[in-house]
């Protein structure tokens, strides 16, 4: 586990000052370097020591089986991994015949900045060797966000106190070696030389490999050129094998001289294209980044960076550590995202192999919200990913004797991957999370285009899966049934609420796009009385309730479960679901993530105010948070219900998962959804947005520990600005001109705001509120000391 503040405190850098072996693979995670497409894992230069090698391209898989103990009709028969591609990260150094390890010699100092202006990975190291030479090295990663298929390095070496003799080997490395993996379902299959070789070209400053995958037959190419920088006398040769390629740089200098290598490197990858065109594409890559160079790259990155940071960024006043976490964690975010281009984000993006690179309702849910506001192109391509394998949801509905579009619980490329279906199959909310990051997106751009050319379909498909999953009983009331809800550790129950109302805003999204846009819905075969039946279906859902209590049942039946023994649970038994059977988990009353509290949070429009607060305190009390997409929602309804100091502790869960590894699982990989989700907790938390029915509104009240929060989002093309303090409001917007206005709701009433001049508001007092909700035993938020 990452010790406390192991990275100092500071806005703008993640800064490690001396390199802790124990947590290699944990910073590398942190360190990853990404943009949508290309993702880089933190790992030293030199190959060695690492935690856990890795660099990814967005949806480059392989098949494996998946086993069963026993078999069943409609089981996943394949499962699909991230495969470790082509490494072009490695540049070992040799010191007058000695190689850089800092595990031998003397480590003067050892320091790594992750910039998040820059958009670069920075390291600069004094190291002595075994027999008494010192070099200074410094070194500067980055993956182009302008462009896609370019990784560039800069690698620096000085000799300081003698003359030094010094190699430089760069490579291109296919089929690393790989840890083994764990009996942890949250970690990654290891694959085993997943990749053939095709091609290798080799040239005197770099070359090209060209593999392709075995049983998914994918196509990738590397390619890697070197530009080298050194006083006097150097020799630049290269030598290639099928799976490795390695350019050397022998030169030898004296105190105060440096030899400098810019090393760019461009992959692609292709399901259809062939060896020459794939070849000729990382070709294409590399000429056009050595246009730019490394100065122009470095600058085109921070223009990038500076254009995103502008229209996006949160600032925190009073929470330090919580100020470079969400700004962490909105970097993640975008270098999840940036450059997708209609592929998926994975839960680890592209950070690491954790859950195998698999998507699931955590982009829709917790990561494109955050993109919808601030980087919408991106959130866009993803639904487009998603309206791209259709035909394979549809498939999967045909298999499941459904209508519409069965949606994969957790996938790669669009086939189901989960070989669990209970938590796989059974997670059927996972459509209307689709359904809903459509209408979030529509509502919040008013881009009726997307709408009209992907979105109603994705709306259609997903209300004709639940017209036929669901039910009427003899009452009239709508029953969907056999569903596992959010909460994992509940599963296969009747009427889970977070999926009926889910479903119920899917299936009148879908009536409602249907009916903007006739002629194209009838070419999907809606017609009136299928549209009137979704209406039906959604008027009539039935919500499980427990009067007795005065509190909405998770699903039918819960509130009656018995109670989980939290006080006889011992802390090193969490997560429980590697420590308990899923049979106990699943009849008692415990709640591994927000389910029906996320319901209360997505459609708040469902529930009183005295509904929620009931209903957070019970459900607060008996969730133990082993998934990280909890605290964040926890967080936003903690803060809507009046206890904003808890929302706070909630808010530092999410915000500080990974920096902090709370979860001591972040060796396999960021959680972005966690980091996006501390976007959520302070956007939607503390600032109290939201967007029902098209309307977007605000409520912002801080915890006494911030003292203020100032966040931008865009909404229908105008940029609009939110400053909070303790006593009012301001917004703003920037841009649109004089004409331009925006309609807001602050806290119930209505807003007019316009570019002439900011409005400043009052924040009403708080609602008086009971005792502060409990925890379960020994899984309360911890409260932090915030320095502000």
């Amino acid at each position: 586990m990452i010790r406390e503040r192991a990275y100092p405190v500071d806005p703008w850098h993640i800064r490690e000052t001396r390199l802790d072996l124990d947590v290699l693979a944990q910073s590398e995670s942190v360190f990853a370097l990404a943009n949508g497409h290309i993702g880089l894992r933190g790992n030293l230069d030199e190959g060695e020591p690492h935690g856990l090698p890795g660099t990814y391209l967005n949806s480059f898989y392989e098949l494996r089986p998946l086993p069963y103990a026993e078999a069943g009709y409609g089981f996943p028969e394949s499962g699909q991994t991230m495969v470790n591609v082509t490494n072009a990260k490695l540049m070992r150094l040799l010191v007058d015949d000695e190689p850089f390890d800092v595990r031998y010699g003397e480590l003067r100092s050892h320091e790594r900045t992750l910039d998040l202006r820059a958009g670069t990975l920075e390291r600069i190291v004094e190291w002595v060797s075994p027999s008494g030479q010192a070099i200074r090295v410094r070194t500067v990663r980055m993956v182009s966000f302008t462009h896609r298929a370019i990784v560039a390095f800069l690698y620096e070496v000085e000799p300081l106190d003698a003359s030094a003799r010094l190699i430089l080997q760069s490579e291109l490395v296919a089929n690393e070696q790989l840890p083994a993996t764990s009996k942890d379902p949250r970690v990654a299959a290891v694959l085993d030389h997943p990749l053939q070789a095709e091609e290798m070209l080799e040239q005197r400053t770099g070359g090209l490999l060209v593999h392709r995958t075995k049983a998914s037959d994918l196509r990738m190419a590397a390619a890697m050129e070197h530009v080298v920088e050194t006083p006097g006398k150097h020799a630049v040769t290269t030598e290639g094998h099928p799976d490795w390629l390695r350019t050397t740089v022998a030169c030898k200098l004296e105190p105060g001289q440096k030899l400098r290598v810019v090393k760019i490197a461009a992959y692609g990858w292709s399901s259809n294209r062939s060896l020459p065109a794939v070849r000729d594409q990382v070709g294409a890559a590399l000429a056009s980044a050595r246009l730019d160079g490394w100065e122009g790259l470095v600058e085109a990155q921070r223009e990038y960076l500076d254009a995103f940071w502008d229209h996006s960024d949160v600032k925190v006043e009073g929470d330090p550590e919580v100020q470079q976490a969400v700004r962490f964690g909105l970097f993640h975010t975008l270098q999840a995202g940036a450059r997708a281009e209609q592929r998926p984000i994975g839960s680890k993006g592209l950070s690491g192999p954790g859950y195998d690179g698999h998507t699931f309702w955590d982009a829709e849910t917790f990561v494109l919200p955050a993109l919808t506001y601030t980087q919408p192109a991106a959130a866009a391509d993803v639904l487009r990913w998603r309206h791209s394998t259709l035909d394979l949801a549809r498939e999967r509905a045909q298999t499941l004797g459904l209508q519409g579009a069965a949606f994969p619980w957790r996938t790669i490329r669009g086939q189901e991957c989960s070989a669990y279906w209970p938590a796989g199959t059974a997670g059927f909310h996972i459509g209307a999370d689709i359904a809903d990051a459509v209408r979030r997106y529509v509502s919040a751009t008013g881009d009726f285009d997307f709408e009209r050319d992907y979105g109603l379909e994705l709306l259609v498909e997903t209300a004709r899966l639940w017209r036929s999953l669901g039910h009427h009983d003899r009452h009239g009331r709508f029953h969907i049934d056999g569903v596992t809800g959010p909460d994992e550790y509940t599963a296969v129950v009747d009427d889970n609420v977070y999926t009926n109302l889910m479903a119920q805003q899917n299936m009148f999204a879908a009536a409602d796009a249907a009916k903007r846009h006739p002629e194209l819905a009838r070419k999907l075969g809606v017609d009136d009385e299928e549209s009137a039946s979704w209406r039906d279906a959604a008027a009539s859902v039935h919500i499980p309730y427990d009067r007795e209590l005065g509190v909405h049942q998770q699903s039918e039946g819960f509130t009656r479960l018995a109670e989980w023994d939290f006080e006889n649970t011992p802390p090193e038994a969490y997560p429980l679901l590697l420590n308990y059977p899923y049979f106990d988990l699943y009849r008692k009353q415990v709640v591994k993530q927000a389910d029906l509290v996320m319901a209360m949070y997505l459609r708040g429009d469902a529930f009183t105010p005295e509904e929620k607060a009931r209903n957070f305190a019970y459900y607060d009390a008996r969730t133990v948070r082993d998934s990280s997409l909890s605290a964040c929602i926890q967080a936003v309804m903690a803060a809507e219900v009046g206890f904003l100091e808890l929302a706070h502790d909630y808010l530092g869960e999410a915000a500080l998962m990974d920096l902090h590894d709370l979860h001591q699982n972040a060796r396999d990989g960021v959680h972005v959804a966690s980091l996006a989700g501390s976007w959520i907790a302070l956007v939607a938390g503390l600032g109290g947005m939201r967007d029902f029915n098209g309307q977007l509104s605000f409520a912002p009240r801080l915890p006494s520990r911030i003292n203020a929060l100032e966040f931008s989002l865009l909404w229908r093309g105008l940029r609009l600005r939110v400053e909070v303090t303790a006593d009012e409001v301001t917004y703003s917007l920037r841009n649109g001109g004089g004409s331009a206005r925006l309609d807001l709701l602050h806290h119930g009433k209505e807003v007019t705001i316009t570019q002439v001049k900011p409005v400043v508001l009052p924040i009403p007092p708080a609602p008086p509120t009971g005792p502060a909700p409990s925890q379960p035993a020994g899984r309360a938020p911890v409260r932090r000391a915030t320095g502000g």
